[in-house]
C-alpha cells in the first residue's frame, strides 16, 4: 500500500508542476490557475451552479480580499467574466471566458492526449472502478480538509 500512496503523491506533484508551468507561461499566479480550474469545473455544461466569489473563497481557502484581487487579475487578462444573477442581482456568477477556454485547451492538449493514451490501456470495467476510486478519494479529501485541525 505504500507504493499506492507514493504513486498518488507523484501524480499530484506532476499535476502541480504542469499548473506552475502554465501559470508562468501565462503570467499568472498559481492561485489564479487554481481559481480558473475551480470556475471551469463548477459549471461543466451547465449542470451545476456557476461558481460565485463566495464559493471560490471557501474552496480555495482565501480571504475575501485575496479572491477579489485574483478575480480582478483574471478578468483584466480576459480569462473570466462576472455576470450578475438574473434572479438576485446581488449574486455574481463567475464564467470562464471563451478565449481562456481556447488558451487552456491548446496548452493542455498534450495532457489530454497522455490521459487518453493511459486510459486506452484499461478496459471499460477497469475504468469504472478507477473513476469510482477517484470520486471516493476526492470526497474523502474534501471531508478531511473540512475537519482538518488547521482548516
Amino acid at each position: 500500500m505504500q507504493s499506492f500512496a507514493v504513486l498518488l503523491r507523484q501524480m499530484n506533484s506532476e499535476f502541480n508542476r504542469l499548473a506552475h508551468e502554465f501559470a508562468q507561461a501565462h503570467d499568472l499566479h498559481l492561485t489564479d490557475v487554481q481559481a480558473l480550474i475551480a470556475i471551469l469545473d463548477a459549471d461543466p455544461n451547465g449542470r451545476d451552479e456557476p461558481m460565485t466569489p463566495s464559493r471560490l473563497r471557501k474552496q480555495l481557502n482565501l480571504t475575501s480580499g485575496a479572491v477579489t484581487a485574483c478575480l480582478d487579475r483574471l478578468e483584466r487578462a480576459g480569462h473570466i467574466h462576472r455576470v450578475r444573477a438574473t434572479d438576485d442581482r446581488r449574486v455574481i456568477h463567475l464564467h470562464f471566458a471563451a478565449a481562456a477556454r481556447g488558451m487552456t485547451s491548446e496548452y493542455f492538449r498534450p495532457l489530454a492526449q497522455s490521459t487518453d493514451t493511459a486510459r486506452s490501456r484499461f478496459t471499460a470495467e477497469e475504468l469504472t472502478v478507477i473513476v469510482r476510486f477517484l470520486g471516493e478519494m476526492n470526497r474523502e479529501l474534501v471531508l478531511l480538509r473540512q475537519s482538518w485541525p488547521m482548516g
